[in-house]
């Protein structure tokens, strides 16, 4: 069978962005199969290539978000490097920026600029707070948005000063809906010839990311409980998922539904007969008073802490009870579940000459698997790239002598 070029063989994209948000849409396309050009300034390039470097490895942040894409440096102040811009974007079906709110059009590269060159293209713009709203031309960062949109109170706990997180949550989340973003718009250029622009923002990303939790706060008008344990529902039908030590101080979590569940997951734990003789027999009883509430989970703390962790994990799977180990982040990229789907792969750097771990593929396609591969040199496709769109070696050369490239 010949090898598969990926679901997104034949998409070509152009995207002059750089950080997490701007930069990860492309790279999952790239992974995919799309030829993704990433546009770099001559010196230097992304800023984020001398940013998380170790020893005899290359840049982290740089090759978990640029994996698969091939560089063309360009000198966007120059009239002669737009030319190549919209040259290149004459040719593609997509075009992505995350500059500053107003740089693109300031700089001739906005939408209105770019759908002269390319009427079908799908523009698709980052930025931190959204095109509208009154801070609609300032720049953002993950950790604005983390603050603005509620994640930091979701994963805190009562009485303790809420942080933002050291996860990316808001780039990443951005970036996911980006490419979903971008995809749907896609597929209306091509089924319907109508090109547009596609607007996403870190906020808006960590706002849908909140869920079914923001919809219940917003309807209640009251902030979450948050903290150790989450109990949820009527004494007729309660529900729990909480947290727990175990004798060596590692983490697990459990989550279940209804008051026979309740028996169940206690049942398989062998804890069920000490809840009983202490008065939570029944999950019910904790959901009209706080105070039982407090006394039930420091119950289950004494009870979990008599034990290992996976003793006690196995124990709930048994019982058919939802539960998991609550892994840092190595336990996580060592979890047998995400090496076994390819969450997690090594892929060969023959310039550092080791195999090395990186992000595999969310998603698994049955006859167009992704291709995990690495970032670019800077400027490495200067020549290829150029050469494609028709200029000839001399004229490439002059680009270079005049620092266009």
């Amino acid at each position: 069978m010949p090898q598969s070029r990926g679901p997104l063989d034949g998409v070509k994209v152009v995207a002059c962005s750089t950080a997490q948000a701007g930069t990860v849409p492309y790279m999952l396309m790239a992974d995919l199969g799309a030829e993704v050009i990433k546009i770099e300034v001559p010196n230097g390039g992304d800023t984020t290539r001398t940013g998380s470097v170790f020893p005899g490895l290359p840049s982290t942040i740089f090759e978990t978000c640029n994996r698969g894409v091939k560089s063309v440096t360009l000198n966007l102040k120059s009239v002669e490097a737009r030319e190549i811009l919209h040259r290149l974007v004459a040719r593609a079906d997509i075009f992505g920026q995350n500059f500053r709110p107003g740089a693109a059009e300031k700089n001739g590269y906005g939408y209105e600029d770019l759908k002269k060159v390319n009427p079908k293209i799908v523009y698709v713009s980052i930025s931190g707070y959204g095109p509208k709203g009154p801070h609609a031309s300032l720049p953002g960062t993950d950790s604005m948005a983390q603050a603005l949109g509620g994640i930091a109170e979701a994963y805190s706990s009562p009485g303790r000063p809420m942080r933002t997180g050291v996860v990316s949550v808001a780039d990443e989340t951005c970036a996911i809906l980006a490419f979903g973003g971008m995809l749907a718009a896609l597929h209306c250029a091509r089924t319907q010839g109508i090109g547009q622009k596609v607007d996403c923002s870190l906020l808006g990303g960590q706002i849908r990311l909140m869920g079914w939790t923001l919809t219940t706060a917003m309807w209640r008008n009251r902030n979450p409980v948050t903290g150790q344990a989450r109990i949820t529902g009527t004494p007729e039908r309660p529900g729990m998922s909480a947290s727990f030590n175990d004798i060596d101080g590692k983490p697990l979590v459990f989550q279940l539904n209804g008051a026979p569940k309740w028996k169940q997951a206690m049942s398989g734990l062998g804890f069920y007969e000490k809840l009983v003789s202490v008065g939570f027999g029944d999950l019910g009883v904790v959901t009209t008073s706080d105070e039982r509430r407090e006394t039930l989970l420091k119950t289950l703390d004494d009870l979990f802490a008599t034990g290992p962790r996976d003793k006690w994990v196995e124990l709930l799977r048994g019982a058919d009870i939802v539960a998991a180990p609550i892994n840092t982040l190595l336990e996580a990229s060592n979890d047998p579940d995400v090496v076994a789907n390819g969450y997690v792969a090594e892929v060969e750097y023959p310039k550092h000459g080791k195999k090395l771990k990186v992000h595999g593929s969310p998603w698994n396609f049955s006859e167009t698997p992704a291709r995990i591969g690495i970032a670019p040199e800077l400027g490495e496709h200067n020549d290829a790239v150029l050469k494609e769109i028709g200029y000839s070696a001399a004229e490439i050369q002059g680009f270079r002598d005049r620092k266009v490239i």
